[in-house]
């Protein structure tokens, strides 16, 4: 799974690959919403991202896109 994570007043989004379903990455962002701490979030090669929820602006989970190589036609 692709996610992108908005911070507030950071002109950039954090981008990281987990291997996560959506329904385990959703409801560990929901449970740290409900809890007013952090998020914590591990991707594919082991790296964590703690952000604090007051940070937060959003958070888009969606299915990782295959990167073409070549010329392809879509």
């Amino acid at each position: 799974m692709e996610v992108k994570i908005g911070v507030q007043f950071a002109p950039r989004e954090l981008v990281l690959e987990s291997a996560q379903s959506p329904a385990e990455i959703e409801q560990t962002v929901t449970e740290a919403i409900k809890s007013e701490g952090t998020l914590s979030l591990t991707d594919e090669k082991g790296r964590r991202i703690i952000l604090p929820v007051s940070k937060l602006a959003y958070v888009e989970i969606a299915e990782a896109a295959p990167r073409a190589v070549g010329f392809t036609v879509r």
